[in-house]
């Protein structure tokens, strides 16, 4: 399954037989959700194409970290990688984006230009070597550089080894891994001269996975192994390469894993509630892509330049308990 569905409706019974079928619809709701995993937009599938769009001349807001930066992410359409670039333009970044679903990413690119900020939106198939090397330089054409590169892509199938197609098992590695390693081969070239800070989305399946996981696990924990050779390979080039290891995430990709995409969102949200309190005791609840983009942006700038080589987690103390 992949994580890139729509919400929400909201459900108006009130009769007593209604509620049994409510009570029953939350408990189905929980059990799906223990499916849930941090979530990751996929930037998969589809033509690439780029609307210019007006420069941003407006002067960024004093002390923002990323004044007369470009920033490009992959996988920005919704979820995490949406919030990393809104938080990235926010704080003076000229951001570059990619994702599948050319509406939602034109969406983002509008949110972010209205509020006064530069972004360009690029539809492109992360799995496609030759989109990814289009996408990258199409941004590098705009804005003259790269200062931080964001791969966020991912999707993930969740079903038992034996019963993982291949076809399943190829698109999750495709995307996960070699999008990250297409996105990566491409962009370094344009840090290499002036240094700049590359940041991997990983998961917390990088360290321990549950049962249905093989495929996003497997490529998770691939994740770790790149960023730590590429932090390796590059530092002497001044450029610092880390990963995020997000928990629970409220996103689409995590409803979509859980199966309860087409119940109603109060379901949906006592569901994913009720396997937060049991996952991430510490801090009883769901993250939210805001946090995890702000680690990402935290990460990226320049306050942590002995950090290098490492995989951030960001759970709610999911990792720290025993299951």
């Amino acid at each position: 399954m992949t994580g890139t569905t729509e919400e929400q409706q909201e459900p108006t019974a009130t009769a007593e037989p209604d509620r049994r079928v409510r009570r029953r619809a939350v408990m189905a709701g929980a059990a799906a959700a223990t499916a849930l995993v941090s979530g990751a937009a996929g930037a998969v599938g589809g033509r690439l194409t780029a609307d210019p769009g007006p420069r941003m001349s407006s002067a960024p807001a004093a002390g923002a970290r990323f004044a007369n930066k470009v920033v490009l992410i992959t996988g920005a359409t919704s979820g995490i990688g949406r919030a990393a670039a809104i938080a990235f333009a926010a704080e003076g970044a000229s951001v570059g984006f990619c994702g599948r679903r050319e509406q939602l990413g034109r969406q983002v690119e509008q949110q972010i230009r209205v509020a006064g900020h530069d972004a360009t939106y690029v539809r492109a198939d992360v799995r496609v070597e030759d989109q990814v090397v289009r996408f990258v330089n199409a941004i590098v054409a705009r804005y003259g550089r790269l200062d931080v590169v964001f791969s966020n892509a991912g999707i993930h199938h969740i079903k038992p080894v034996h019963e993982i197609t291949t076809a399943n098992w190829d698109d999750v590695q495709n995307t996960n891994v070699r999008g990250a390693y297409f996105t990566l081969k491409h962009s370094i070239p344009h840090l290499l001269e002036d240094g700049g800070n590359v940041v991997l989305t990983a998961s917390i399946n990088s360290l321990a996975v549950r049962p249905g996981f093989s495929a996003y696990g497997a490529s998770k924990h691939a994740l770790i192994g790149l960023m730590q050779a590429a932090a390796l390979d590059y530092g002497a080039h001044g450029i610092r390469v880390n990963a995020v290891l997000p928990g629970l995430t409220d996103t689409e990709m995590a409803r979509k894993a859980s199966g309860t995409e087409s119940l109603p969102d109060s379901v949906y949200r006592a569901g994913i509630a009720a396997v937060a309190r049991s996952r991430a005791p510490a801090a009883g609840r769901v993250g939210k892509p805001e946090e995890i983009a702000a680690l990402v942006v935290d990460i990226a700038s320049d306050r942590y330049p002995f950090m290098t080589g490492s995989a951030q987690v960001i759970d709610g103390g999911a990792s720290a308990s025993l299951p």
